[in-house]
């Protein structure tokens, strides 16, 4: 199905990207999965073509272009031809904007340009190994010392969490509000701030996902981001975005998927066939295709609000759901038309299906993204009748 969302600038950026990711990030696939994270010259060379925090304005050393359509290309070009490993997502749409939205004019011209030039590389840390979807849940601490903090405490699953110079970190600093909590910023080099191990995973082999650790790590004041105690909202705030990114990232995802799938079948034989010419093939791309178009034209519809400003968290929710269901559903077939080859790590469908499993757990598991769906319809047990 044609996309109508797109223009001619769109289309023009969209080459350019593809070029990168084909000549930069894809041919470093196997290295950087071989040592669990990627290059930080990835983020170098990506902040001199201008795709990190494009968002930004020039006064902070940025482009100044809001427009979510270009995030989306990046996303859709990354899955296809670069590395899924690779979060620029992650870094200029998800962690950078609570510096834009949040951020004093001092942190702002502090370190906006460097993560603009990707000499500064981020990571959120919210998730604890007793408070994950369950935010209000946070145990990690800091308390006010007048002109700094001290914070300690831990946080687990952390994405970036190895090439990290700057962590937003989510930490409690009032024990009578279970909301009450504030951000930091945590910068590379601290005392007290350590790193675990590089966590091994089931998929996204080149993305680096760490246990960070902060004993008594002195944070200055200057370093509190927003308003104390209000963290909670803060976070809030940038959900609905998180959500919309992961379902560009996962039908992109499912989209590779399908293409590889396509040439596949169209070369491989069995019985003097094509594996195209049999009826089960056919049905089962058929089957995908029509999934995939239904997913995508939700998903551009929910850009398109979006960059009106007006994208639900519910709506999120949903294009959160599907997609990573549809991409689970998809990636799993795929596989299975490969056969054999289809478990082979040699081949891309393998890589595509392990990267579709954790869709379906974070940024909010499906069963969160069913609950708030459902609150949205009015179905909340919390609210007694009558």
């Amino acid at each position: 199905m044609d996309r109508a969302i797109f223009e001619e600038e769109h289309e023009m950026f969209r080459d350019s990207v593809r070029a990168f990711m084909k000549n930069e990030i894809g041919p470093h696939q196997e290295k950087w999965s071989a040592q669990g994270c990627v290059d930080r010259d990835a983020y170098l060379k990506a902040g001199e073509m201008g795709l990190l925090c494009m968002w930004v304005s020039e006064e902070y050393g940025g482009i100044g272009v809001p427009d979510f359509r270009y995030e989306q290309i990046v996303l859709e070009e990354n899955a296809r031809y670069g590395d899924a490993g690779f979060f620029s997502w992650l870094h200029s749409r998800l962690v950078a904007p609570y510096i834009g939205t949040f951020g004093t004019e001092e942190q702002k011209k502090r370190w906006l340009p460097d993560c603009v030039s990707g000499e500064k590389i981020l990571a959120l840390a919210m998730t604890e190994p007793g408070a994950g979807s369950d935010i209000s849940g946070v145990r990690c601490k800091a308390e006010d010392k007048g002109d700094h903090f001290i914070l300690n405490g831990s946080k687990t699953f952390i994405s970036n969490g190895i090439l990290a110079d700057l962590v937003i970190v989510a930490a409690r600093t009032s024990h009578e509000n279970k909301h009450g909590m504030s951000l930091f910023v945590v910068e590379r080099g601290m005392d007290g701030f350590e790193r675990g191990d590089n966590l091994a995973k089931m998929g996204l082999k080149s993305q680096d996902t760490a246990e960070l650790f902060f004993n008594d790590v002195k944070i200055p004041r200057d370093n509190l981001l927003g308003e104390v105690d209000r963290g909670f909202y803060h976070l809030m705030h940038g959900l609905a975005e998180e959500r919309l990114l992961a379902a560009v990232g996962f039908i992109a995802n499912a989209e590779a998927a399908y293409a590889v799938t396509a040439d596949y079948i169209g070369e491989r034989k069995l019985f003097g066939k094509t594996l195209a010419e049999f009826q089960n093939t056919r049905f089962k791309m058929a089957e995908m295709r029509t999934e995939l178009d239904v997913a995508q034209t939700f998903v551009d519809r929910c850009v398109t609000i979006h960059n009106d400003g007006k994208l639900s968290s519910d709506d999120a929710a949903k294009a959160k759901l599907f997609t990573s269901e549809v991409e689970g559903r998809v990636t799993d077939e795929c596989v299975q038309l490969h056969g054999g080859n289809g478990y082979m790590d040699e081949y891309a469908v393998s890589r595509y299906y392990t990267t579709a499993r954790v869709s379906r757990i974070y940024a909010g598991t499906s069963e969160i993204m069913k609950e708030i769906i459902a609150r949205s319809l009015g179905l909340d047990p919390r609210k007694k009748k009558g």
